[in-house]
């Protein structure tokens, strides 16, 4: 099991890329599931999650040539038989729900493990399930597998909707689904996050008919067939804002190349408010920070609101801010396992229900801290690099699930923080394993 240890208090600079969306690659990945054809994918990240999702579409029958260094992913379903999967390929994360959808459309049967992933709170799959049974497909849940089956899915209209708004992947299954659906499919509320946008233009070009893309209804029209297309893949808004943040955070000057700021602009505008210089153009964001930041309110809200996937990072900024921040969760309530381990670094943070209130501190200190989720590994290491002394994160293969080679392209950056086997458990993982 590998750590970082990182060396606190070294300023960033300089310049770095943005890969592809880890969020958007994986539900076109499980699009290669709806056609006879090749499906290539383009600028691929190099991700522990895309690793798992190939190896759920080989148990699927997909024959899967990926090219690590190219970032290319050519995908051909030679075998349409196999249509479970397994809970020890599904386990690992949520993205891989998505092959449920496609599985229904094109081989009429599919049985999928329930998903697994980052432990953030409850994040059931009923809106996934109701949109194919609205479809009409039989629905069954036992032993852990979702067991569906259908003659021929039909166009229906569905809102799919709840406390925490629109669901994403919901969104892409349904819509996979109704591709290849009889009729039209009318789908309200649905997401509108660029990943959705870049699948719905995927299928678009394989030969679906999708109407009111990057809105909250769309109108999906039945076709019989699709076909294989070359696709590049958006670039990830959430690793761009991780790199924005992380500038910002040890007081340096870095620009974000290769990424989408119409995608980023609710977390520019809150880190202007907290006093961070920052300008873009086209295709990159410049951030330079300040001596101190000033204390803001943030609410995590769907796209185009604030994301829930920068919420832990930029909490690791706001324990450095003047005055008392609030940070309201509205998406997924119980994402708040990185404060227990920010306080270990000297943070000053209280959580009520789903805000967190944070008192900014002069100084982090570094720690022995455990990572337990995705995006709180990040903002462990953000706050590793700005911390005093020297900070060890243990469990870094959540981060390695969504970020490629984080630990060098920071240390491209002038970061001291260098990856390293952990042959004992540290104080920190002892500490929260809970019995």
């Amino acid at each position: 099991m590998d750590r970082f240890v990182i060396q606190g208090g070294q300023r960033l600079s300089g310049e770095v890329q943005v890969g592809g969306a880890k969020n958007s690659v994986l539900p076109i990945m499980a699009a290669a599931l709806l056609t006879d054809e090749e499906l290539v994918i383009r600028r691929v990240p190099r991700l522990r999650d895309v690793a798992s999702q190939v190896k759920v579409l080989q148990s699927l029958g997909a024959r899967v040539l990926h090219d690590e260094q190219q970032g290319i992913l050519k995908i051909r379903c030679d075998d349409e038989a196999p249509i479970t999967a397994p809970y020890e390929l599904m386990k690992t994360m949520r993205a891989s729900i998505c092959v449920l959808g496609p599985l229904l459309a094109k081989r009429k049967r599919a049985r999928v493990s329930m998903p697994g992933g980052c432990v953030i709170g409850v994040r059931p799959i009923d809106l996934h399930l109701r949109g194919m049974e609205q479809l009409g497909a039989a629905i069954d849940v036992r032993a852990g597998y979702v067991e569906a089956s259908t003659t021929q899915l039909r166009g229906s209209t569905l809102f799919l909707g709840s406390s925490a708004g629109s669901t994403v992947l919901g969104t892409a299954n349904v819509v996979m689904a109704a591709t290849l659906a009889d009729g039209e499919t009318v789908l309200e509320n649905s997401a509108q996050e660029p990943e959705v946008v870049d699948l719905c233009n995927v299928l678009v070009k394989m030969g679906a008919q999708i109407d009111g893309i990057g809105s909250h209804c769309l109108r999906i029209t039945g076709v019989k067939k699709l076909h294989g297309v070359d696709h590049a893949v958006i670039p990830d808004r959430i690793e761009a804002g991780t790199f924005a943040i992380a500038g910002a955070i040890t007081g340096g000057d870095v620009t974000v190349r290769g990424c989408e700021p119409r995608d980023l602009l609710a977390l520019i505008e809150r880190l202007r408010a907290a006093a961070v210089d920052v300008t873009y153009g086209n295709d990159w964001i410049r951030v330079c920070a300040p001596r101190r930041f000033r204390s803001i309110d943030v609410t995590t809200l769907p796209h185009p609101g604030f994301p829930t996937d920068l919420q832990a990072q930029l909490m690791a900024l706001l324990c450095l801010a003047d005055g008392i921040s609030m940070l309201h969760e509205r998406i997924y309530q119980d994402r708040f396992i990185h404060v227990a381990e920010l306080h270990r670094m000297g943070a000053r943070i209280r959580k009520e229900g789903s805000t967190a209130i944070i008192e900014g501190v002069a100084r982090l200190s570094g720690a022995p801290v455990m990572a337990s989720d995705l995006r709180g590994s990040a903002a462990l290491v953000l706050a590793g690099m700005a911390a005093e002394g020297e900070t060890a994160v243990d469990r870094v293969y959540h981060i390695d699930r969504g970020y490629e080679r984080i630990d060098e392209r920071l240390r491209l950056l002038g970061a001291k923080i260098d990856r390293c086997t952990a042959d004992v458990p540290p104080l920190s993982m002892v500490a929260n394993s809970g019995g």
